[in-house]
């Protein structure tokens, strides 16, 4: 969320933001309930002023034992005037709140202006693209054939796009989990965490899923007298991981912290609908391995960079060759202010595939969830920075891994790294 004061200071810049990220916000309706909003707590407070002053006098009266029976009927009535003005206040301020909660993070001055996603900058590459002496076969006849994924009965017991990993793929899986936990928490640093896979309204809310993507998410319960207890099925690990300190005030000389999970991730990506869904490329659940950090303002962006080289490391110690790209402002996410995108080659395809982004929120998300910290004791506290990268999303690495380590005969080598998770297996077939 931006900060109102930000918004009302600086309102034609936040007007450029979306039209630089083609997306819209009721501002007019903003900057009129923030002025009623304002005007209604200055009132408010001269009420509350001039009443304590009558109230002092009244007690004055009674102990002079005088007659204060008119002016006691006059500050009942000031009273419930104010009553109904701090209701009124209470409304509006609900009203600004629900509008703030549709407005994107400012992006950062690196971020390109862009209209699309050839807008996007390529920072790197990495590894050189794979020659081939024989037809490649795509990731979805590869596994079919060593028959590692079963995407019929998978659709059959959940729908169309949903898989279901078997025998050395559901291995291979479990084995790229364990090597990415350890390769976080042994070298770079992060302490593992395992959430729930369910998180609240409240909670999908602080990281920014709520209320913009909600057809997106997987709602698996509702009360409809607390709508604070609906739960969702987490679309990522940044969700529940990064509200662990909601509603909290760390002290500084704990920051940064560095937090690693593994969880299984459910997306309905309702606007995705017929995109990209042959094989794993686009999938309603999958695993993810994902980093988050907080940190201190002031060392965010370079706890940014080294956020992307651990997650970079994934795919060196793989083998598979990559690029990253800067997202341009159509691009970038809704609660980010910074974004990098590392997408994996993929040779059958002859194309690039996303399996990380890293971003960087500033106080996004942490004004939304109320994360704050205090430089010293006595300090007053400030709002934490939040980061988070997937390190990294596994279908499309699986993908990448299938088609770049295909042999002419049908089988796939398993890269060096991950033969010791996979109990000394070297090729799948």
């Amino acid at each position: 969320m931006i900060d109102l004061k930000f918004i009302r200071e600086n309102i034609e810049d936040v007007r450029q933001m979306l039209t630089d990220r083609h997306t819209e916000a009721d501002l007019d309706r903003l900057v009129e309930l923030d002025i009623r909003w304002r005007e209604n707590l200055t009132h408010t407070q001269s009420l509350k002023a001039h009443q304590n002053q009558v109230s002092q006098q009244i007690a004055e009266r009674k102990k002079a034992k005088q007659d204060a029976t008119e002016t006691i009927a006059e500050m009942r009535e000031l009273s419930q005037n104010i009553k109904e003005l701090t209701a009124e206040a209470n409304t509006t301020k609900t009203e600004i709140d629900a509008i703030l909660l549709t407005i994107p993070n400012m992006p950062e001055s690196s971020t390109p202006v862009g209209t699309s996603e050839d807008d996007n900058i390529e920072i790197k590459t990495w590894g050189e693209l794979p020659n081939f002496d024989f037809e490649l076969k795509p990731h979805w006849e590869i596994a079919e054939q060593l028959d590692v994924v079963d995407f019929q009965r998978g659709a059959k017991v959940a729908g169309s796009n949903f898989v279901l990993f078997k025998g050395l793929g559901a291995r291979l899986e479990r084995a790229l989990i364990q090597f990415m936990l350890d390769l976080h928490t042994t070298q770079h640093g992060y302490t593992e965490i395992s959430p729930p896979f369910l998180a609240n309204r409240p909670t999908m809310t602080g990281t920014g899923q709520l209320p913009k993507f909600e057809a997106d998410m997987y709602r698996c319960d509702r009360d409809e007298e607390n709508p604070d207890s609906d739960l969702f099925l987490i679309p990522t690990a940044e969700v529940p991981v990064t509200n662990l300190f909601a509603g909290e005030i760390l002290s500084a000389e704990d920051l940064p912290i560095y937090y690693t999970a593994y969880t299984p991730c459910f997306r309905r990506e309702a606007g995705a609908y017929g995109k990209d869904t042959r094989g794993l490329q686009r999938i309603h659940q999958f695993d993810k391995v994902e980093m988050v950090k907080f940190t201190t303002p002031e060392t965010s962006y370079a706890e940014h960079e080294s956020l992307l080289a651990n997650a970079e490391s994934v795919l060196q110690a793989l083998g598979l060759p990559y690029r990253v790209v800067q997202h341009c402002t159509v691009e970038l996410g809704f609660a980010a202010a910074k974004c990098y995108d590392i997408e994996v080659w993929a040779p059958a395809r002859q194309r690039f595939l996303e399996v990380s982004s890293c971003s960087n929120f500033e106080a996004f998300q942490a004004r939304r969830a109320n994360i704050r910290f205090r430089r010293e004791a006595g300090a007053k506290p400030e709002f934490i920075h939040t980061l988070n990268a997937s390190g990294t999303a596994l279908p499309r690495v699986v993908i990448a891994l299938l088609e770049t380590y295909q042999n002419p005969d049908g089988t796939v080598r398993v890269p060096a790294v991950l033969q010791s998770y996979m109990g000394g297996i070297r090729q799948i077939g």
